[in-house]
């Protein structure tokens, strides 16, 4: 079924169940279509149609979801902007042939339509989404996704699940809807709930791990730095965890022995998965796999190769391009395939990283990637998080001990030393409370620095 029919079938399939729980607010599935509907009609009169630009700057509600969907239903290329752009990256996004800017002040306006018949007029080649990349390195590149992609996405299309996507679903009866509706995690999973019959569930006051327990949530997506804080919390003020089925932990790497206390404290429940703004989903790890240190095996449709320790990678869903930038698209886009600029190997079938292409430094002529200094630091028992960044050709690195111990520099140093040769010891080791989080929700390694 192509995108976005199977979600509005699955809604229609089941009028009377419960699709939006919003505090003490119930929407229905068929209150969540009439809702689409006129949003729908009421950008028709804003003169969008088939092709149209429609950027999203909301809050998370009912009538947000309503928009994005509305939006699809018309064929309009969606652009989600999250919290966080400067405004310089904001003019940058906002004055790239839109039509429509529905913020939360506008949606009243939309919405005081009269109800039409929703006719979905997409192609397959039109853009759907365009993703935008973080910015962190300049103005944010959009991934131009199409409709097509998404019909072949392995969350919105239920005749592509596999086994693991269907257990996720199956998982998604309460799924906690927070964050931003412009995030593509945020939306692939709420797919999944939709689709699957479930509750999007968006709390007044989003407090970790408060949240999961009083609204009984079954599902949720967790970046690493608030899964490690809900985790500190959950040492001395315990609650009752039980109903959570699943959780998708992604964005950064998840240190062994704080997956191993994920696992005690909330039971099997986490998935670990790997993808980029470029590819979306790569690989996806279970709870049960013992393959702790590898990013999980690959989703089904997904190919990857390791090209001189690069990893490449190229699926149905990926970009088809950035958005009106050529140069950029020729460098990443080659022959169908994209470059992840993201070291790894292949192993049985399991996708293993081990650095970042662009997160080298060069020491005494020779690179040296961070991931690897990082991992090996993690590995010591007093430590609990690890950062590497060089600037300068110099390596610097920033530890996170654990809770009440105190590692020593020069055991520290020496673990380097003897797993990664003399080169890849940092020049200063710094003990730290926290990283700072980056508005993407990833650890700002920068901000390390001052």
């Amino acid at each position: 079924m192509s995108f976005p029919d199977a979600v509005f079938a699955a809604l229609r399939a089941e009028p009377s169940k419960i699709a939006v729980e919003h505090g003490s607010r119930e929407v229905t599935r068929a209150e969540l279509l009439g809702l689409t509907s006129r949003i729908a009609a009421g950008m028709r009169v804003a003169r969008v149609k088939r092709g149209s630009g429609v950027a999203m700057i909301t809050d998370v509600t009912p009538e947000a979801l309503a928009a994005y969907l509305a939006a699809w239903a018309l064929g309009a290329r969606v652009v989600g902007i999250r919290p966080g752009f400067s405004d310089k990256q904001l003019d940058h996004m906002l004055s790239d042939g839109l039509d429509l800017v529905v913020t939360d002040a506008k949606l009243p306006e939309l919405l005081d339509t009269p109800d039409e018949p929703l006719i979905l007029t997409s192609r397959p080649g039109d853009v759907a989404r365009l993703v935008y990349t973080s910015g962190s390195t300049g103005l944010p590149k959009g991934c131009v996704q199409t409709y097509g992609a998404l019909s072949a996405h392995y969350n919105w299309n239920p005749d592509n699940w596999d086994a693991a996507t269907i257990r996720l679903a199956a998982a998604c009866d309460r799924y906690l809807l927070f964050g931003s509706l412009a995030s593509v995690v945020v939306q692939d999973y709420l797919a999944l709930c939709l689709l699957h019959g479930g509750t999007a569930v968006i709390p007044e006051e989003l407090r970790f791990p408060d949240v999961l327990s009083s609204l009984r949530i079954t599902f949720t997506i967790m970046n690493v730095p608030r899964l490690y804080a809900m985790l500190d919390s959950l040492r001395d003020n315990p609650l009752d965890m039980s109903s959570l089925q699943g959780m998708i932990v992604a964005g950064s790497p998840l240190t062994p022995h704080r997956l191993a206390e994920a696992q005690q404290r909330l039971g099997p429940v986490v998935y670990q998965g790997y993808g980029q703004s470029e590819t979306n989903g790569l690989t996806i790890l279970t709870p049960e796999e013992g393959h702790q240190d590898s990013v999980g095996r690959l989703q089904g449709g997904v190919e990857i190769e390791i090209r001189d320790g690069e990893v490449w990678a190229r699926n149905p869903w990926m970009m088809r391009e950035y958005w009106e930038n050529p140069a950029e698209t020729a460098e990443v886009v080659v022959d169908g395939w994209v470059r992840t600029r993201d070291l790894g190997e292949l192993r049985d079938g399991y996708l293993y990283l081990t650095g970042r292409t662009r997160d080298v430094v060069i020491v005494n002529g020779y690179p040296v990637y961070a991931g690897p200094i990082e991992r090996v630091l993690a590995q010591h028992p007093d430590v609990d998080q690890a950062y590497v960044l060089g600037p300068e050709e110099v390596l610097h690195a920033f530890v996170i001990p654990l809770a009440g111990r105190e590692p020593s520099i020069d055991e520290l140093s020496s673990l380097v030393r003897d797993e990664l040769g003399p080169d890849s010891v940092p020049t200063t080791i710094t003990f730290v409370d926290e990283v700072p989080v980056a508005p993407s929700g990833k650890p700002d390694k920068k901000a390390l620095l001052g």
